[in-house]
């Protein structure tokens, strides 16, 4: 099956541009607040690491699953363009080199921090035990997902490619549909799991990874993205801010299962009331890309791989500031994106860099 060519829509790459923005301001905010997941962190010791703790609750809820269904819309126009045996290549290649990269060369140089606490022990031994993809668990999910595509496209037929308008049910189906799944998969992997080796910090949210990308396959047969009214973007965005107001209090009041229900009944239409406003206000709002917005598009992947190097190396830069923790992270968040692009730049200006990224 041949796609036939559709125009670029800048709005998703200006989307995938913020979202990578929210990858560095939500690892910022883990370094300064109260949840020390990461290669260089000050705990806060004042109340304003709980807006940080808070932002990186709402972040979670959302971002990363947006994310996959990003990368969900442009894979069956990617395999229908490559078939399937250049398709599979072209992922290893693109996801593969860049999660080798950090493992082998990135990752020494981010936690070394944690090894300089250790007295006696040999860093081969450290390197090994410490064994982890970092923020490329993501790169390392997408190889598992693109592998499974390809083998599903293998054994069947595509979804044709026809418009079809998305209709409030099948969303309220949806979103109730990946609730119950969270909350259940949830007894198996409860909320603050980690997959070692791996490296998987959310596993709790793999539910919604897979739903997300499954939709946005499905997404892009139906043109989902160019067709949603403009009233749905305000109704998804009201929707999220309604949601929140009336399911947290409830699972905050709550406990056991209850409020573990509650906690997936808010994630997912938050999740999916996001992702739904945020398409239609960047599609209207901001669907053009002058050189600039090309240039932060075209080196947002190069970011999100890199940008630990640049978030620890600043750490510890400012280490003897004495500032409350989100002050911190506003100094923090302002050095930091401009040198995150910058050595993107750089590192996409090596010698067949642009190949893989």
């Amino acid at each position: 099956m041949k796609t036939a060519p559709r125009t670029r829509l800048h709005s998703i790459d200006n989307l995938r541009t913020v979202l990578t923005v929210l990858v560095v301001v939500h690892h910022v905010a883990v370094t300064y607040g109260h949840i020390p997941l990461w290669y260089y962190t000050e705990p806060a010791k004042d109340p304003s690491g709980i807006l940080l703790d808070i932002l990186v609750t709402f972040n979670q809820a959302f971002f990363m699953g947006f994310f996959f269904l990003i990368s969900g819309f442009f894979t069956p126009g990617s395999y229908d363009r490559k078939g399937g045996r250049a398709f599979v290549r072209d992922r290893l290649v693109r996801l593969g080199i860049p999660l080798l990269a950090f493992l082998l060369l990135l990752r020494p140089l981010v936690n070394f921090g944690g090894y300089a606490q250790l007295d006696g022990v040999p860093y081969w031994r450290f390197y090994l035990v410490s064994w982890d993809p970092g923020p490329m668990w993501f790169a390392e999910v997408l190889i598992v997902f693109a592998l499974a595509y390809a083998l599903w496209r293998s054994l069947r037929a595509p979804l044709d490619q026809r418009p079809a308008p998305l209709r409030f049910g099948s969303v309220a189906l949806f979103t109730a549909g990946l609730a119950v799944v969270t909350f259940l998969w949830r007894f198996l992997v409860p909320t603050g799991s980690y997959v070692p080796v791996l490296g998987l910090p959310t596993p709790n949210f793999l539910p919604q990874y897979v739903a997300m990308f499954a939709l946005g396959c499905v997404a892009f047969r139906r043109g989902w993205f160019e067709t949603l009214p403009a009233r749905a973007g305000r109704l998804g965005l009201v929707a999220a801010g309604v949601s929140t107001a009336v399911l947290l209090p409830l699972s905050g009041m709550t406990s056991g299962a209850a409020a573990s229900a509650l906690t997936a009944a808010w994630e997912s239409a938050f999740a999916v009331s996001m992702v739904i406003g945020l398409s239609v206000l960047f599609r209207e709002r901001f669907g053009e890309q002058g050189p600039r917005g090309r240039f932060l598009s075209d080196h947002a992947f190069t970011v999100y791989i890199v940008h630990p190097l640049v978030l620890v190396a600043v750490g510890y830069g400012l280490r003897w500031l004495d500032a409350i923790a989100i002050v911190k992270f506003t100094i923090m968040l302002v050095v930091s994106l401009p040198l995150c692009w910058a050595l993107a730049y750089l590192v996409r200006s090596l010698p067949g860099a642009k190949r893989v990224l």
